[in-house]
Parts: C-alpha cells; sequence; structure tokens
C-alpha cells in the first residue's frame, strides 16, 4: 500500500497528511490563513521527518489542485511539484470541490438522494462550484457562477440540495427554495484526499509533474489598492 503525502492549500485553510491504507499516519492543519508561504513548508518537513524516523519514503505526492484562491493554489502545487521531482515519485492531482464533497459524504451530512453542491467563494457574489450525487459522479460542470434565487432550480425541482463551503454562506441570503440544505462545518483538508489520493495511485492517474498547472477556472487579475490610487492621484494634483 502507499505511502501518500497530501497538500491541500486552495482556500484559506492549509493542511498537510500522509496515509497509507487509508489510515493517517500525519496531519497537521491551520484554519486561520492564509499563511500558506509560511506554513506549508514547515507542515511538510514535519510530515516527511516523520517518514524518515520511520525509514518511509513516501510513494507519491497528492495536491488539491483547484478551483480556490490563485496564490494557495500555486503555493500547493508548486510545493507538491517540488517534492515529486526531488523525490522522484509521481503527482497526483485532485479538484478542491471534489475533495470537499468526499468529505461531507465521509460527516455523513446528507440522505442517499441528496445532491452536494460544495461551493468556493471566487468573490462579491461569485462561487466556483458543481453538482455531485452521493456516488460523486458530477451531474453540472465545474463553474464560476453568480448566485440569484433561480440558481439550480433544474436540480432542486424534485431533490435536496445540501451547500457547503466558503463560498455557500453567501448563498444564504437568496437561496430559499424548501430543498436548500446548508452546512457550515465542511472545508477542503487534506485527510478527505485519502482516499481519492489512493484510488488514483491504484489507477496510475498521475499528473505530469513537469508541466502541471493548477485549475484556476479564471485568469488571475490583479488590483491596485485604493491607498495607492489615491496617492497617485494626490502627486498628480
Amino acid at each position: 500500500m502507499p505511502y501518500i503525502l497530501s497538500i491541500e492549500t486552495a482556500t484559506e485553510v492549509c493542511s498537510v497528511a500522509v496515509s497509507n491504507g487509508g489510515q493517517v499516519l500525519f496531519y497537521k492543519e491551520e484554519t486561520k490563513g492564509p499563511s500558506h508561504a509560511v506554513l506549508l513548508g514547515q507542515f511538510v518537513n514535519e510530515a516527511i521527518e516523520e517518514l524518515r524516523k520511520a525509514n518511509i519514503r513516501p510513494d507519491a505526492v497528492a495536491v488539491s489542485c483547484g478551483p480556490g484562491s490563485y496564490t494557495g493554489l500555486r503555493i500547493g502545487v508548486s510545493e507538491a511539484k517540488g517534492l515529486c521531482y526531488g523525490l522522484n515519485i509521481p503527482l497526483i492531482a485532485i479538484n478542491t470541490l471534489k475533495i470537499m464533497a468526499h468529505g461531507a459524504l465521509k460527516q455523513g451530512k446528507t440522505e442517499k438522494d441528496t445532491l452536494l453542491c460544495p461551493m468556493i467563494d471566487a468573490r462579491r457574489m461569485e462561487v466556483y462550484d458543481t453538482v455531485y450525487d452521493n456516488s460523486l459522479q458530477e451531474l453540472r460542470p465545474v463553474s464560476a457562477d453568480i448566485i440569484d434565487e433561480n440558481s439550480f432550480s433544474e436540480f432542486l425541482a424534485d431533490k435536496q440540495i445540501l451547500f457547503f463551503g466558503n463560498g455557500a454562506e453567501k448563498c444564504k441570503s437568496v437561496l430559499h427554495h424548501p430543498n436548500v440544505l446548508f452546512s457550515d462545518d465542511i472545508y477542503p483538508k487534506a485527510t478527505d484526499m485519502i482516499q481519492l489520493a489512493e484510488e488514483s495511485f491504484d489507477k496510475k492517474e498521475f499528473a505530469d509533474a513537469a508541466y502541471f498547472e493548477p485549475f484556476y477556472l479564471k485568469e488571475f487579475v490583479a488590483t491596485t489598492p485604493k491607498n495607492k490610487v489615491l496617492s497617485g492621484i494626490n502627486k498628480n494634483q
């Protein structure tokens, strides 16, 4: 059974896990981010040190590949690719929304016929989302959506949907259908990657560590802080 190091940095949460045969051998998490640039290296070093003490070498690195925070994804994927290159081991890329849906199933949050809608905040009223059934079959393509009262009506007509993730909070004020459910305690984390990563390893579903890029869904748009804009205006006056 493979020893897999899993990295999750797609949102404000930073977490690292080491697993073998479904068992968690190491786990570190920080939910008060974003501080991934500082914490991720520390967590990975601690995980590798624990493996070295047991004379164990990881067989693969799994990374949450998006959608999510542009900066968080770059940090996580860069760390994962560096480990794979240095250790000459394969890279496993797992969709962040699927990780969240798997976490909801592990927690037993839904009935058999309830659909799952993980949501990641994409600023303003926009979210990254998709819809899964209870076997994690994708029923709707991953997309960036502006949510209104008619969103997901094609599913809500005859199914309950559980909405969760840091993007779901902004939807509570607009989604009022009786089949709408919310959960506030589900977020992407490395321990929820374990089963998905092991399944990918068994199937040899590996990403090309040399060329792999995160799934941003939208292009990064740099913004200028307001105080800098005002400073520039004052200088020109």
